[in-house]
């Protein structure tokens, strides 16, 4: 019987001698550089199983078949963010 994953893991990896801090959590994978605060890449469960994901792999390598410096960056369906809403004035 497999382990229920109900809280975050961490490790470490090394890919091409740079290390990356691996977390798998309940919601998803987050690979970010060891040292920095922000995730590099992000993959949810969700757009894994509905592939969302491979669609984002495919655009980002036709994408870089005309770009010398790799694949521009793409923004993923749970990054996006709503314009914000107008203050109300209070009278």
């Amino acid at each position: 019987m497999a382990t229920v994953l109900d809280k975050e893991l961490k490790r470490q990896v090394t890919v091409d001698g740079i290390a990356y801090t691996v977390a798998v959590d309940p919601e998803g994978i987050r690979l970010t550089g060891k040292g920095k605060r922000k995730p590099e890449v992000e993959l949810r469960w969700r757009e894994l199983l509905s592939g969302e994901a491979a669609m984002a792999v495919a655009l980002n390598a036709s994408l870089a078949k005309g770009h010398p410096g790799g694949p521009p960056k793409v923004e993923h369906s749970s990054e996006r963010t709503s314009k914000p809403m107008p203050k109300k004035r209070v009278r």
